[in-house]
């Protein structure tokens, strides 16, 4: 059961517009304004960051609870997650490594997804950076570390969300290469093959999700935060 319920929760997780509700609590409709997104970057661009800082926040948290839940119930031996709540499932059953690997990636893919496309506001919704920045904090928290800082250096260079989150974006599969190789995970081929995928395909949907703006980079019409701001 932990296994289907587990991806199912954090879709509906996920799925939580907070852009759009932040709107909604100002009286416009998010969509309509800005870019026409419900992240946090557009929201914090048109409602400023009273609303745009608390948004990130929550659009991170709806991404690493439910992955970190998803962790705690779904178990192989000799897993080692010191993230882990395993209190919420103390007695959970034992999987073999490779299923609970692919659920455990599943829960946190779902979670990205219900974000991207929220079936609370036409299927439509972010581009996920957020709520993918809370997955990869429960499953590969200390490539967090180096994305963010590739991400602060590129927005410190070029001042577009945009081309940060994608250069970021891109960069999430080499990582998770080099993590492994770096924990000898190679050499004793316990190397999590799912999570090499996940990380590649959520690099593509973030990327994809940021078509729009790359378009506009190329024309040189993307909105570019000023230093002020």
């Amino acid at each position: 059961m932990y296994l289907w319920l587990c991806p199912l929760l954090a879709f509906l997780c996920g799925s939580i517009p907070f852009g759009w509700i932040f709107g909604k609590c100002k009286g416009i409709d998010i969509r309509q304004h800005g870019s026409g997104n419900i992240g946090a970057t557009n929201v914090w661009r048109v409602l400023g960051k009273s609303c745009g800082i608390p948004c990130f926040l929550l659009d991170v948290m709806k991404g690493l609870v439910p992955t970190m839940i998803g962790l705690s119930l779904i178990h192989f031996d000799g897993m080692k997650n010191p993230m882990s709540l395993a209190m919420l499932a103390p007695h959970a059953q034992n999987h073999p490594m490779l299923t609970a690997q692919i659920f455990q990636v599943l829960t946190g893919l779902c979670t990205i997804l219900g974000h991207n496309y929220s079936p609370w506001v036409g299927f439509k919704g972010g581009k996920g950076i957020a709520t993918s920045a809370g997955v990869l904090i429960a499953l590969m928290p200390a490539a967090v570390v180096i994305l963010v800082l590739i991400w602060g250096l590129v927005f410190a260079i070029s001042r577009y969300v945009s081309l940060a989150s994608i250069i970021a974006a891109a960069a999430l599969p080499l990582l998770t290469i080099w993590g492994s190789y770096f924990h000898g995970k190679f050499a004793n081929g316990t190397w999590n093959k799912p999570l090499l995928a996940f990380s590649i395909l959520i690099a593509v949907l973030a990327i994809y999700k940021h078509r729009s703006n790359i378009q506009r980079l190329r024309n040189g019409t993307e909105n570019r935060f000023s230093k002020k701001s």
